[in-house]
């Protein structure tokens, strides 16, 4: 399963993606084709129908920016979309190097430890829990060191009751996935953790073939935690761009009922600790 897709995958996603109507188009009563039809892009894009074709069949992997930025707005893209389409086209060639043993840096391990109301973790590219404080695990045992947060979302029954917004936060973080690999190639953890999920997850396997790309580094999450009930937290990913790693961080709004389970967690977890 590769990660990265050609540059004609991905244009046949997004085009697929596109209503006739989004784009002025009548709709029709017999199109064959979900979304547009490839001289229906071409025709959006002020390219000939033959060039086009070319570039979704991989017999030009060279067109021009003006090109990609006139298809990229053709297909409704987004800048981040348009910029990912950019890199399908113009690939960076892999280093070839073996992966490297991730860790944590001793400062940041501090830091996130002395966090006694704030549940954070790091993960790492794969997004493998590589350390996290008392506060995230006693939030989820699926945010402990070792657990992979991606195949236990997709994979784990349990998630499912843990987030109340499961739909909406799988929806967000396969996109996010893209925004990270990029058209990155080399890194055999990737290839088989999107393989596992791609022949176990209906859900992931669906999401991952729309092709979405989205850095969504902070937002909304509603979790039902067994203890505490439930919890309404804003997210936070920071990246440690030195290390290649992200940094999670989960709070409450001041005064709500949610900061107040956030710090009855707390103490819950400290008595764990000290027993």
């Amino acid at each position: 399963m590769a990660l990265s897709s050609t540059l004609g995958d991905y244009l046949r996603a997004r085009r697929e993606l596109v209503r006739p109507g989004d784009v002025g188009l009548p709709a029709g009563e017999r199109r064959r084709v979900p979304g547009l039809r490839r001289e229906e892009v071409a025709l959006l894009a002020g390219i000939s129908a033959e060039y086009y074709l070319r570039l979704e069949q991989g017999r030009d992997q060279h067109p021009s920016d003006q090109v990609l930025d006139s298809i990229a707005s053709a297909l409704r893209l987004d800048a981040e979309a348009s910029a990912y389409l950019h890199d399908l086209a113009h690939p960076v060639p892999p280093r070839r190097r073996p992966p490297k043993p991730e860790k944590v840096g001793a400062g940041v391990r501090t830091l996130i430890d002395n966090w006694t109301t704030t549940p954070a973790y790091v993960q790492g590219r794969t997004m493998t829990v590589l350390a996290a404080n008392p506060l995230a695990i006693a939030l989820s045992p699926f945010f402990a060191p070792g657990v992979n947060t991606l195949r236990a979302a997709f994979l784990e029954p349990a998630m499912r009751t843990f987030y109340r917004d499961w739909d909406e936060m799988t929806a967000k973080v396969v996109p996010y996935l893209r925004s990270v690999v990029g058209t990155a190639t080399d890194d055999p953890r990737l290839v088989t953790l999107i393989g596992q999920l791609s022949l176990h997850s209906d859900r992931f396997r669906t999401l991952w073939a729309r092709h979405d790309v989205r850095q969504k580094s902070s937002g909304p999450t509603h979790l039902l935690h067994p203890q505490v009930g439930p919890l309404d937290l804003h997210y936070e990913k920071l990246v440690l761009p030195e290390a290649d790693q992200v940094l999670i961080t989960y709070h409450a709004a001041p005064g709500s009922a949610s900061e107040e389970r956030l710090h009855l967690l707390g103490t819950l977890a400290k008595g764990t600790m000290g027993a």
